[in-house]
């Protein structure tokens, strides 16, 4: 990476970079790492692991150049943050607080003026997985329903705000509120929504690309009704060969 950056002889490309400019490469390579683990795929897990890896490096050689810190100071970082969060294992053998208690403890310390039970829930997270982690941190003061019922009462009472929306933007309120409900059910059942959404995502592909070969180039010409029944086929198809 030193001689991709390097500004005489290096890589165009890699020089012209910053680390904005590379945070959305490193989002997609952490979602390809997952992919492969979804599909069970070990030889690509260890290539999607080495182009994750890169991006660590291209980061910690950015911040070198700007003599913040280098790779090194990373690699020592996380290595006393996990002997620091598990005493349990790198202690003494005594009694040790929780995980949630350390990192509450070391938030504290940082003291940036923001002591809210939601402090330090990133904002670039994908909306779905920071929605679950904000109603993990409401939780843990508190702030939940007391069962599943209720919050199953709460999605259809929010379906029906859809129903009365009026306007684009009243519209999207209220799917919007309607989907963070729909990922407190998940949490409840401890169900992580993003990977349901991203498997009923590969599910709702594999259906779809059966129908199309089912029905050739004629697919795009059918009558919904004609879509619809080439749907269910290939569902009772699945269904008789074991696969939901």
């Amino acid at each position: 990476m030193a001689r991709l950056r390097d500004p005489e002889h290096g890589c165009p490309w890699d020089v012209a970079q910053d680390f904005a400019s590379i945070a959305p490469y490193t989002i997609e390579e952490a979602y390809e790492v997952a992919d492969a683990i979804q599909r069970d795929d070990m030889a690509g897990l260890k290539d999607e692991l080495g182009d994750l890896l890169l991006q660590v490096v291209f980061h910690s050689r950015m911040a070198q150049e700007a003599g913040s810190f280098d790779l090194s100071d990373v690699i020592t970082v996380i290595c006393e943050k996990m002997v620091r969060r598990h005493p349990h294992v790198f202690g003494d053998g005594g009694a040790s607080p929780g995980w949630d208690e350390i990192k509450a403890a070391e938030r504290a310390e940082k003291d940036d003026g923001d002591h809210s039970a939601l402090a330090g829930v990133a904002v670039a997270l994908p909306a779905l997985a920071r929605a679950e982690k904000l109603q993990k941190r409401a939780a843990r003061v508190g702030f939940d329903w007391d069962n599943v019922e209720d919050v199953r009462n709460k999605i259809l009472e929010e379906m029906e705000e859809v129903s009365h929306a009026v306007g684009s933007e009243a519209l999207e309120e209220e799917i919007g509120d309607l989907l963070f409900a729909v990922t407190n059910l998940a949490r409840h059942h401890r169900v992580d929504p993003e990977t349901a959404l991203r498997r009923a995502n590969v599910k709702f592909e594999r259906r779809f690309r059966a129908m199309e070969a089912m029905a050739g180039t004629d697919f795009p010409a059918l009558a919904l009704d004609d879509q619809e029944a080439l749907w269910q086929a290939v569902k009772a198809a699945e269904k008789s060969a074991g696969r939901d």
